[in-house]
């Protein structure tokens, strides 16, 4: 992979969608951090739609840590694996009242240490909260769409973090993922990409694939 091609898919990207946002509806950082576990094998669309509910009824924190397992698992059960998502978000809101005086870690050593937070959540909170890059997101479009650019050749979130970050600069890790998510939503689709409407075609490893 040359650092020329990677720089044109992103200068691509970036004129087709400017520098897009996470699509999870949010005013504070747990909220972030909730909706982005709540995200986990599931739409944002839905996500925001249970969290437009949820973040009325558990205010802050310490609602989610006093929480009932049983009824939050109702409230977000919509989002799919309700029983390790729930459980992971009291014991996480509990974690950051007891150790991290009711504020969510702004450093990936540290969110990391939260249940049910991997470096893809940390990186999404660090990025999208704090304005900082420790890494690249790896979701299931960025894993993908890198694999169908020729930017990886694994299927592994860590590994195509790591090819991902060895071939960009630091500054456009946070930009790569968004970009990378939102033409993942918009063209480049799980099953029958949209290959004539990509503005990446001439730059894509699998066209004619399709």
């Amino acid at each position: 992979m040359s650092e020329n091609k990677i720089n044109l898919i992103l200068d691509t990207l970036e004129k087709e969608y400017g520098s897009p946002k996470t699509a999870l509806i949010h005013h504070r950082a747990h909220e972030l951090l909730i909706a982005t576990i709540l995200s986990a094998q599931c739409t944002d669309k839905r996500v925001n739609i249970v969290t437009g509910r949820l973040f009325k009824k558990y205010p802050d924190i310490e609602s989610f840590a006093n929480a009932d397992l049983s009824e939050l698992e109702k409230d977000i059960r919509s989002t799919g694996f309700y029983h390790n998502k729930a459980k992971n978000i009291i014991n996480t809101s509990k974690m950051l009242i007891n150790d991290f005086v009711s504020k969510v870690p702004d450093t990936m050593e540290n969110l990391i240490k939260l249940p049910g937070v991997a470096r893809k959540t940390a990186n999404i909170v660090l990025s999208e909260f704090y304005g900082k890059t420790e890494g690249i997101a790896v979701d299931t479009h960025v894993s993908r769409l890198s694999r169908r650019l020729g930017l990886t050749e694994s299927q592994n979130p860590e590994i195509i973090e790591r090819n991902l970050m060895s071939i960009t600069d630091n500054k456009d890790w946070g930009n790569l993922s968004t970009l990378l998510i939102t033409h993942g939503r918009n063209i480049c689709i799980a099953r029958n990409p949209k290959c004539d409407e990509c503005a990446l075609y001439d730059l894509c490893s699998s066209k004619g694939k399709w």
